[in-house]
């Protein structure tokens, strides 16, 4: 990935409904599958539920106990009048002051080598991460060849 790709912006807060679940590890054909039954889980009970998303979808990853398991976290934006009285969670992700971007076009079963180069490119560049990682779902298409999905990694000097 050329370095000019990445970026270094502020996220801001976001309410999400978010339905987690648990992938056998980080490569993509674990989480993968988890990913997309949560969120077609997720958008079958929002429409049940009357509530519209207000943004693309999210998602992020944190590890569990038990050796490489790993939760995944997908979430859909929504807006202040969601509660937490559904059968999902309404979750406020908090604001990254500060986070390398990176933006990954195509399916995401080839997502991998991007991430690399923006570890990468923290590594290089005196950052370390701080916190979890996310994925915001910028174009979803019926061909996965169309995806655009920005990788955010929220960082700090070391």
């Amino acid at each position: 990935m050329p370095e000019d790709a990445i970026a270094i912006k502020s996220i801001p807060r976001l309410r999400v409904a978010e339905l987690t679940g648990i992938a056998g590890g980080f490569d993509p054909e674990h989480i993968g599958p988890v990913v997309k039954a949560l969120f077609g889980d997720l958008m079958d009970r929002l429409s049940q539920d009357g509530i519209d998303g207000v943004g693309p979808a999210v998602a992020f990853y944190d590890t569990t106990p038990v050796g490489g398991e790993v939760i995944v976290h997908a979430g859909i934006p929504v807006g202040p009048q969601a509660q937490t009285c559904h059968d999902f969670a309404v979750v406020d992700l908090p604001e990254i002051p500060r986070a390398a971007t990176l933006v990954h076009r195509g399916p995401m079963d080839h997502v991998l080598p991007a991430w690399h180069s923006l570890e990468h490119w923290i590594d290089a560049s005196g950052y370390c991460a701080d916190g979890p990682a996310r994925e915001r779902y910028l174009v979803s298409t019926e061909n996965p060849g169309g995806w655009v999905t920005e990788l955010q990694v929220p960082i700090t000097r070391e």
